[in-house]
Parts: structure tokens; C-alpha cells; sequence
């Protein structure tokens, strides 16, 4: 199913163009109908000679009101331009047409209206002037059919043009997470909250769980409808009404945006690639504020222009908006901006939750262009590369893919070596990747953090990891799943509990070998009672623990471990010859003090050579 949009100028007759065709009021409000002036947004449907049924966004053509055009128009597949005969092309049919071109609507079509009030010679300077308005937009070339709604001629006309050129468009695209930018929310007695939006990117199914992306609100949906009739399931590219359960609709607001959950996070800023109408009245300044219109959406923004301080009428520019209020949008969506009720330009957004820029910066440039205009593969690496490691869905939902088509180029990429998939290999949700660029650059920290540590200890095996971890800024998921690769890459050698470079090696100096021989005579002039009072350098000493050459059994008595396997062999004796020891029994059977059996008994426990029972010990 596909959208149809008018636009033009105040009193061109839009309203009772789409009656005539639809036998449909589109204007709903009675305030609009004691004017005669469309102030809002009205529906209708048409059922094409094919049988296929189309959906009507009527617009206000009114300058005042071109807040609601812009809410109604975002989401079209043809764009009917209405120009009266008798009046020809207005401001309103000049900014509605540049709105269009902004938008990039791919297909419209022209409707004179009122041919019944002109002559032909008038009739035809005003296909001229139209043609001409038309030069250089993207409804360049398109075709001008004259119509009456009062009479009726041309009507047949319109609508077979109406279908052909349906015929020929693209259905809208299916990404799997649909998006319904809401343009109404009204309530139906018996039935609750009903808001209403053309649907795009995906499908909604009636009893889906769905959330109002701005809000962050949760509901399921109860019921929905197309044209008035019900659906178990709304496709893209369709005028939907959802009934939504267990919401007020007073808290559901225009520019709201229904969705599932879990995906479309709101932002207050994102770069674009704006483009100035020509008729802009001035150019537009470094820092100015303007109003941003996407999708059915509206918010005040400040312009942050990221390649000089103005720009005129008629160029394009990078750019980014930061918003005063956040919005739910996607990548590629467009954008228009205005100021003091005029239009000033629009484009298309690139990346959607955007850092404070730098302005003038060669690559920032070079990464937007990759952005909007690369292959699916280049704008996976870039989005990527802005946040690395970035998640699988942050991914797809940045870069605006179908999450099956991401996750097999994804899964390309790795083969190919072009980034770096952390944990098992497996992409899921979860998954976190790195670009191969970045993992080289993780690399480099790692092994900076590691000769740092090192050099501050060289005494030590290795660095601790949760001390490694903190030094390279990773959180412990990416840290967990990133060092079994480091380890693979030969970045890293893991030893328990210890990180180390692959060519550290704890080492003395003569001067503390000097020590240690001193030290480990000392231990052995009274092997069973040492001093305890240790001369030597901790870090010597645990190095010493460590290499084996000594057994510190607690913080204060260390043995030697000639000594210490003595001890074991007698005490494990004792224990298969009477059954069981005491702290008593070894303080006896070595002729040491109680200090040194109980540390030594505990020690031992520790180890899992013996086993306490009661106040004696076992072996185990």
C-alpha cells in the first residue's frame, strides 16, 4: 500500500480535490469547516481501477500552518502538488514544493485545479509558469494534468496517472523494526486510546508489546485498522490506526513514535548533510537556532555548521543539530528546518546520536560522507569505529540495517579479518566487535599498560587483571572476552589470576642476589624457628615465594624450602604412624615454638595437605 500527499498554497483547492476523488470530508475539525481553510492533518483513501486502495494525506496550505504540513508529509510515496488555475504558482506552492524537494519525495504529480473558472489561453500560461517553478526540483519533468472538482473533468485522468505512477514506485523498505511516527492521538469510547501514522521500516501485529520511543512507555497493542477496516498485521508503507492498551492518549503527543522496544533510543543531537533552498532570505550563521520537522516530529535546535561559520542560500554543508528536546530518529531520515515561519533547508540525518563535533576536521568530513553515501560494509565499519567495542545492536540500529543482512556481512568482515568479533564468535545480540584498526589499537594499550607495570614491578609475574582491566578502560564483559584473543594474538600470556608481556621474566640484580644469599643463610641457621623479621625487600621476597626457593607460610615467618619439605615429610609421618597431629605435636616434634607449628599447620591446611578435625589435624 502506498501514501499519497498533497501540498500548495492556501485556497487551491487541496481539500475538495481529495473529496471529489475519495467522496471523503478530509476536513475534520469544525473550525476547519466554518473557514474553509484545512488547519490540520485529514485522511482519506482511494481505491484505484486495479482495485488497489492508496492512502490520502491531506496538508494546510496555509504559511501559518506549514508546521502541520511538514508532520503529515515525511512519510508519502507521491506528492500531488495542487495549483489553482485561476491563481497560478503562490508562496505556499514555492515552499511546499521546496519542502518536497527537501524531503526527497521520489514521485508527484501536478493537479490544476479550477480549470473551470479559466479559459484555455489562461490555462495554458499557467502550465508554463508551473513548468517553469518546477526546474531543478525533483518533480522536474512531471506531468500537469488539469482538473475540475466541480465538473469533474480530469479526474479519471489524475487517478489513472495517480496508479501508474504507483505501479512504478518501490514499496518502502522492511528493516524489521518498524517505526509509526504519530501524527494523532484521539480516544474511541469502548476502545481507549487510538494514535494514527503512515508505518515504515517494519510491521506491527495486533497483542505485539510495543513502546513510545520518546517516552520510554510500554503497551500492547489491542486492535488495528486501515481505511476502517480491521488488520491482524499493518505493513510498511501504510496509514494505520493502532488501539493501544492501558495508555491515556493525552500523554501521547505529535512526534511521539511507536516502535518495539528496546532499540530506538531518543537523542538531542545528530549530523547532517544540509542543503539551503535558494530562496532562503539569508544565510544561515554558525550556533543559530532553528526548528527541526522530521517525521511527525518538531523540536528547537541549535546549528552547529562543521565547515565555516555561514552558509548561503543555494549550498549544502555538514552540520550538526543539537536539539533542546530529544527525538526519536533514524539514519537516512530527512530533515527540514525553519525559521520564523520560513523554510531554510533540510537533508538527510547521518548519524543519529552524534558527539560535540570538530569543526573543520578533515576525517569528521570523510567519516560523514562514508556514512550517508558508502556500502553497507563501509558504514558498518564506521559506525564501528565511533564507538569501539560497539554492540551488535547499537550497530544495526546506528547504521539503520536489516539485522540478518548486518549480521552476515558482519560475519564476512571477520573472516576477512576486517574486525575483530569478541567472545566466542557467535553474533548475537550481545555480540561486541572491533575493527581491525582498533583491535591493533587495543593491542598497543595493552602492551603500554603492561611494560608500565612491569617497569613500575618488575619483581612480579604479572599484572593483576582486574588492575590491567582498569588501566586500559574496558568494562569486565569486554575485558573477560578480550583476553582470551589477546592471549591467542600473542599480545598477552595469562598465569591465573596474572597478565604478563610474552617476554617478561622476574629477575635479580647482583646487588639483590648479594641479599638473598645472605637471607636464605639466615633461614637456614635455625630452619624450624627463622627470624621473623624479614631484612629483605618484600617484592624480593615474594619473587622468591614465587620461584620456589622459598615458603611463606603467613605474613611474619617464612621458611626455607629445604626446611619447609622437612617439615611436611615429618609431620605427614606423625600422622600415618598415630592417625592424627596436634599444633602441641609439631611444636614438639620440631622443637619449635607454638608461632611457627600453628602458621605452619595452617599453611598446610591451605594447601590441602592436611585437614583440621576438632583441635587435631589429618591428612587428606
Amino acid at each position: 500500500m502506498f501514501v499519497v500527499g498533497t501540498a500548495g498554497h492556501v485556497d487551491h483547492g487541496k481539500s475538495t480535490l481529495v473529496q471529489a476523488l475519495t467522496g471523503i470530508d478530509p476536513d475534520r475539525l469544525q473550525e476547519e469547516k466554518d473557514r474553509g481553510m484545512t488547519i490540520d492533518l485529514g485522511f482519506a483513501w482511494l481505491q484505484l481501477p486495479g482495485g488497489n486502495e492508496v492512502s490520502i494525506v491531506d496538508v494546510p496550505g496555509h504559511e501559518r500552518f506549514v508546521n502541520n504540513m511538514l508532520a503529515g508529509v515525511g512519510g508519502i510515496d507521491l506528492a500531488l502538488l495542487v495549483v489553482a488555475a485561476d491563481e497560478s504558482v503562490m508562496p505556499q506552492t514555492r515552499e511546499h514544493l521546496a519542502i518536497l524537494d527537501l524531503l526527497q519525495i521520489p514521485r508527484g504529480l501536478v493537479a490544476l485545479t479550477k480549470t473551470d473558472l479559466v479559459e484555455d489561453d489562461w490555462l495554458e500560461l499557467v502550465t508554463a509558469d508551473v513548468e517553469e517553478v518546477l526546474e531543478s526540483t525533483k518533480l522536474e519533468g512531471s506531468q500537469i494534468i488539469p482538473v475540475s472538482a466541480m465538473t469533474g473533468d480530469g479526474l479519471p485522468e489524475l487517478i489513472a496517472a495517480i496508479e501508474s505512477m504507483l505501479t512504478e514506485t518501490n514499496p518502502k523498505k522492511d528493516v524489521a523494526r518498524p517505526r509509526l511516527p504519530i501524527d494523532r492521538s484521539f480516544t474511541i469510547t469502548g476502545f481507549g486510546t487510538v494514535v494514527t501514522g503512515t508505518l515504515v521500516d517494519g510491521s506491527l501485529e495486533v497483542g505485539q508489546e510495543v513502546e513510545l520511543a520518546v517516552s520510554g512507555r510500554t503497551t500492547r497493542i489491542r486492535g488495528l485498522q486501515t481505511h476502517r477496516q480491521k488488520e491482524e498485521m499493518a505493513e510498511p508503507g501504510t496509514r494505520v490506526a493502532a488501539n493501544l492498551i492501558g495508555v491515556p492518549h493525552e500523554e501521547i503527543h505529535r512526534g511521539e513514535v511507536l516502535t518495539i522496544p528496546g532499540w530506538l533510543r531518543p537523542t538531542t543531537a545528530f549530523d547532517v548533510h544540509l542543503r539551503v533552498i535558494p530562496d532562503a532570505p539569508q544565510s544561515l550563521r554558525h550556533n543559530m537556532f532553528v526548528t527541526v520537522h522530521t517525521g511527525s516530529s518538531e523540536a528547537i535546535a541549535r546549528l552547529r555548521l562543521l565547515e565555516g561559520d555561514r552558509v548561503e542560500p543555494g549550498q549544502t554543508t555538514w552540520a550538526q543539530l543539537k536539539l533542546e528536546t530529544p527525538l526519536a530518529v533514524a539514519k537516512s531520515d530527512y530533515f527540514v528546518i525553519r525559521s520564523n515561519l520560513t523554510t531554510l533547508g533540510g537533508g538527510n540525518i547521518v548519524d543519529t546520536h552524534a558527539r560535540r563535533p570538530r569543526r573543520n576536521h578533515l576525517p569528521t568530513i570523510e567519516r560523514l560522507e562514508t556514512m550517508e553515501k558508502g556500502s553497507d560494509r563501509e558504514i558498518l565499519l564506521k559506525t564501528i569505529e565511533m564507538s569501539e567495542p560497539s554492540g551488535f545492536v547499537d550497530i544495526v540500529n546506528r547504521a539503520n540495517l536489516n539485522p540478518d543482512m548486518a549480521k552476515d556481512e558482519l560475519s564476512g568482515m571477520g573472516c576477512e579479518g576486517l574486525v575483530v568479533t569478541l567472545g566466542n564468535g557467535a553474533i548475537r545480540n550481545g555480540t561486541r566487535f572491533y575493527t581491525s584498526g582498533g583491535w591493533t589499537a587495543l593491542g598497543m594499550r595493552v602492551r603500554n599498560a603492561l611494560a608500565s607495570y612491569h617497569e613500575q614491578f618488575p619483581l612480579r609475574p604479572g599484572s593483576p587483571k582486574e588492575e590491567l582491566r582498569s588501566r586500559i578502560n574496558l568494562t569486565p564483559q569486554d575485558f573477560n572476552d578480550a583476553l582470551p584473543l589477546l592471549n591467542e594474538g600473542g599480545v598477552t600470556v595469562e598465569s591465573g589470576s596474572l597478565v604478563r608481556l610474552p617476554d617478561h621474566k622476574p629477575s635479580l640484580s647482583d646487588t639483590q642476589e648479594g641479599s638473598v644469599t645472605g637471607y636464605l643463610k639466615l633461614l637456614d641457621s635455625d630452619p624450624f624457628s627463622p627470624p621473623t623479621d624479614s631484612p629483605i625487600d618484600p617484592e624480593v621476597l615474594s619473587l622468591l615465594d614465587e620461584q620456589g626457593r622459598v615458603v611463606k607460610v603467613s605474613e611474619t615467618v617464612v621458611f626455607s624450602a629445604t626446611a619447609y619439605q622437612q617439615m611436611v615429610g615429618k609431620i605427614s609421618s606423625h600422622i600415618r604412624d598415630e592417625g592424627e597431629i596436634t599444633v602441641a605435636d609439631v611444636r614438639d616434634l620440631l622443637g619449635t615454638s607454638r608461632k611457627y607449628a600453628l602458621a605452619l599447620m595452617d599453611h598446610m591446611d591451605h594447601q590441602r595437605i592436611t585437614r583440621r578435625v576438632g583441635d587435631a589435624r589429618v591428612l587428606r
